[in-house]
């Protein structure tokens, strides 16, 4: 891909999330869960939007995973185990702009399989 398609891919991601992150919100009872995709790691964290702070944070490499859907489905075991231990049961999925399939699908589908609601 060139450098036009690159910035015009990119554009297209940062329209959607500020579309989807301008209807949804996160609070202590029901946080935004964020996650974020490069090429190598994902990164996903719990938000509190009212207080402003992260409530739980982890990412794929800290438990030595790739940013594939293997990779995604073991991160989401391992984080609804950490928002279950926080008292956490239901979320409110944030995107961050990109599609819902391949590995942010995964993802979700993995956090709904370990009784995470959204």
């Amino acid at each position: 891909m060139n450098a036009r398609v690159l910035k015009s891919k990119l554009a297209n991601r940062l329209k959607r999330k500020k579309r989807v992150r301008s209807k949804i919100s996160g609070s202590a009872e029901l946080p935004r869960v964020s996650i974020f995709r490069s090429n190598r790691y994902l990164t996903v964290q719990a938000i509190d939007d009212n207080a402003g702070v992260t409530l739980v944070g982890m990412n794929s490499k800290s438990i030595n995973q790739k940013a594939n859907k293997a990779g995604a489905e073991a991160l989401a075991a391992e984080f609804a185990a950490k928002l279950k231990e926080k008292g956490i049961d239901a979320i409110v999925f944030d995107r961050n702009g990109y599609q819902y399939h391949g590995v942010i699908a995964a993802f979700g589908d993995a956090l709904r399989a370990n009784e995470i609601k959204f």
